[in-house]
């Protein structure tokens, strides 16, 4: 069978949808297009299509962009394509986004037959274009004015006053975000809360400042409001100074629409907010029938684990974009190119108070938080904060900081169970982690079992927590040990699982994917990089990512300098220069800042346990927007690629001549898919269906399209049908049944003697005949350079 995301059928075809054909609709999904008969009878799998759709108090409401060509009937009345042809987007090199799990306010206004999409422009103009649906944090002016009044003091949690804590003064900028089902707190970046007005609401301590604001005094520094999450324009910055002497206003709600960040927005994208026609679905079976790859690593501890969680979660958007491999759903062309929005909105269980909208039922009695805490993102979707806390880089002061979380790069509001937070505090888990596990258990439990509620021991099972944890779906996972029930049992340690890349057609591309994260994972931790960006930009690049070809034309936020910065003197002043830079002008001499071989007592070191609070640097933006390209071959001389870097690691192992063809042959591969010279699966079954001879220019997959294309995926896969725009100059070895399944796995048990005799054979290979016995070997070790069927997985996303 042709390894496909997805059945491009699915759903258009009424009764006969299935074989046997299966009525369309049923108590679990009551769907106008599928029936409950597709559904995997494990009672997991309808109970979950079920209680998703009660919870939600609607069936889920998933509406993809359909593809616009020249005859598409939807189209009709729409002008003429704004770009000025079928291919372009929103004009320029801008992408076309679909705002995922985000579309509530246009259902109400347009229907089900509609969806609102955006254009990517500058940094700038998303982050302040509140049309993207992605909150970021505010910067706040700590602004006391009452009789002896210096500052606040920080919360634990509201009301809940930490006097031993380092506290902002009156002049101090902080970054938070009000908290909607908490009117007058505002949770910060660094885990504490703050009141926004005294209790009677006659003193305001907090104002709403430009995002531009940076604190001037070292204590503020020390603890975050100077930092990479929010864009300065230009070189301009407002100091705190000027704030207090008036001259830059501070900001507050204005009906005129005149405060600069509703000008932004209003010019730079929110004009170019446009409706489109949508393709609509009504069940969890169209994302969680979708197939992806998924890589699980094992980490040497839980530091590790989690340095690693961060530093893939850049990752996710970037592999998803290349491997992009589903450009159809329910028999029409998609205007997107990946998966991971449908399955966002296939499983979308939020009730509408906490989507943001108005619900009469609200409150409801057996929902966490009653159902009516906001929040932003579906339970499957990208993650929400990092949880690598580290430590403060060098030259500041660590002292009364072991209560705040430290990372510098979450910039969104993290929605989180305040008893589970407080609970994990005390129990002596540190901020970052704490509010990472609280997140999770905003959700309620999906599926329970009879026999397995009271019945289950927490304190010897995990069962409840993975209840909550495996429905928690997120680019990435961060996977603590299973219990261990006797000594015998095998020792599974702390995991992280990266889930983001797409299925593809061959082995080959597969196992070259596969192998590919591996290898960068490892190359991150030997070469310490630092990958962070802050998690809004994440965010904004997994939105890219959907886009149609974002892999050749799309533009991708990512970090500017992978290792710290050097400061130097350019005979006009300060100037910060990386690592890589200096090692490509010849300059580089074998140390840097003196701080290069500093570890700590575990071997971690010095620059990874400071990754989450380094800045990238004090002169310019830590990321800025790169090509696929750019971002794996390098860009200028600061920045030299993933991929040559993951070459030198190989180079650094010193990884033999028979793996390094192998390993050449991925690498080469995966340079020339970003370079644009070979397409993606998605870009090749979309040129494939518009090139059909049934083709009718009207973005409808008819069946004998599907047919075809079934087929010719299949021929791909197994090796009958080379299709160099896809693979170049790799071939597959065809995939045959000769010779399979002649010799059983026989488990009939056999003497002792046999057994002896065997054990004396194989003991004989410590002696010369080892040398001659491994010769033989190698003869079948020089297989083709695509016959990979082994060294790929790939998983039906409902089952992960």
């Amino acid at each position: 069978a042709p390894t496909v995301s997805s059945f491009p059928l699915l759903g258009a075809l009424g009764d006969d949808g299935s074989v046997p054909p299966v009525e369309v609709g049923g108590p679990a999904s009551q769907s106008e297009y599928i029936g409950d008969g597709i559904i995997n009878p494990h009672p997991r799998f309808g109970t979950l299509t079920a209680n998703i759709r009660q919870r939600r108090g609607t069936k889920v409401n998933i509406k993809v962009p359909l593809f616009r060509d020249h005859d598409t009937p939807e189209f009709k009345d729409f002008g003429a394509v704004q770009s000025g042809s079928i291919d372009g987007c929103c004009g320029s090199d801008a992408q076309r986004l679909w705002r995922y799990g985000k579309g509530d306010a246009c259902e109400e206004e347009h229907g089900k037959g509609y969806v609102t999409v955006g254009c990517s422009t500058t940094s700038l103009d998303e982050a302040n274009d509140e049309s993207t649906g992605m909150p970021t944090m505010q910067k706040w002016l700590v602004n006391v004015q009452c009789a002896g009044c210096k500052g606040l003091f920080y919360r634990s949690a509201p009301h809940v006053i930490v006097p031993d804590a380092d506290w902002p003064r009156n002049g101090d900028v902080v970054i938070g975000y009000e908290i909607p089902d908490t009117p007058g707190w505002i949770r910060l970046q660094n885990g504490y809360y703050l009141p926004m007005h005294s209790d009677d609401g006659s003193v305001q301590f907090l104002h709403k400042v430009s995002q531009r604001a940076q604190a001037q005094n070292a204590e503020m520094k020390r603890i975050g409001s100077s930092t990479p999450v929010f864009l300065a324009k230009g070189n301009e910055t407002e100091d705190v100074a000027s704030l207090l002497g008036g001259t830059v206003a501070v900001l507050e709600p204005d009906a005129s629409g005149d405060s600069e960040e509703q000008s932004d927005a209003v010019n730079g994208s929110k004009h170019k907010e446009v409706l489109r026609a949508a393709v609509h679905m009504d069940a969890m079976a169209f994302g969680m029938g979708c197939c992806c790859l998924q890589i699980t690593f094992q980490a040497k501890d839980i530091e590790e684990s989690r340095f690693i969680f961060d530093q893939l979660n850049v990752m996710a958007p970037i592999m998803m974009a290349l491997t992009a491999s589903t450009p159809i759903l329910k028999g029409r062309l998609l205007d997107t190119d990946a998966r991971w929005g449908i399955i966002s909105e296939s499983v979308d269980d939020r009730t509408p108070a906490e989507r943001g909208r108005v619900d009469p039922d609200a409150p409801y009695d057996y929902y966490n938080a009653h159902g009516q805490r906001r929040v932003y993102k579906s339970r499957y979707d990208s993650i929400s904060t990092y949880i690598y806390q580290g430590v403060m880089a060098r030259g500041q002061d660590t002292g009364g900081l072991a209560n705040r979380v430290l990372n510098i790069y979450n910039d969104i509001p993290l929605e989180i169970d305040e008893e589970s937070y407080q609970e994990l505090r005390k129990a002596g888990v540190d901020p970052a982690l704490s509010q990472h596990l609280a997140h999770l258990f905003i959700r309620d439990p999906l599926v329970v079992f009879n026999g397995a509620v009271e019945e289950v021991d927490d304190g010897t099972q995990t069962e409840h927590f993975e209840s909550i944890q495996s429905t928690n779906w997120q680019t990435v996972r961060w996977k603590p040990p299973p219990p261990r029930n006797n000594p015998n049992a095998p020792h599974i340690g702390w995991r992280t699982e990266f889930r983001s890349m797409e299925i593809q057609l061959t082995d080959f591309e597969n196992a070259a994917f596969a192998v590919f994260i591996v290898l960068l994972q490892r190359t991150i931790l030997t070469f310490d990089l630092n990958l962070y960006i802050p998690i809004s930009r994440v965010d904004a690049n997994m939105q890219r990512a959907h886009s149609r070809n974002s892999a050749a034309k799309g533009k991708f936020f990512f970090r500017r300098h992978l290792a710290p910065l050097e400061e130097g003197d350019d005979g006009y002043g300060v100037k910060y220069v990386s690592m890589f830079e200096k090692a490509a002008i010849g300059d580089y001499g074998g140390s840097f800042n003196g701080q290069e071989d500093e570890e700590d007592e575990d071997g971690v070191s010095y620059n990874r346990r400071t990754a989450p609070t380094a800045p990238g640097s004090e002169e310019e933006n830590a990321f800025e927007e790169m090509t696929m390209e750019e971002i794996m071959c390098g860009k200028g001389n600061y920045f030299p690629g993933l991929i040559p870097l993951v070459r030198a690691y190989l180079d650094h192992i010193g990884a033999d001549s028979a793996s390094m063809e192998r390993l050449n042959t991925y690498l080469d591969f995966i340079e020339r898919r970003a370079i644009g010279e070979l397409v993606t699966p998605a870009t090749w079954i979309r040129n494939f269906v518009r090139s059909h001879p049934e083709y009718k220019n009207d973005s409808y997959v008819s069946d004998e399209i599907a047919y075809d294309l079934m087929v010719a995926c299949k021929e791909i896969g197994e090796g009958t049908r080379h299709v160099p725009e896809l693979l170049g100059d790799v071939k597959i070895r065809p995939i045959t049944t000769d010779g399979a399944y002649q010799t059983k796995l026989d488990s009939k048990r056999v003497t002792n003697q046999r057994i002896m005799q065997l054990l004396q054979r194989y003991t004989r290979r410590q002696s010369v005949f080892d040398v001659d016995f491994s010769s033989d070997l190698a003869k079948f070790a020089d297989l083709d350079a695509d016959s990979d069927s082994n060294t790929a997985r790939s998983n039906a996303e409902i089952g992960s």
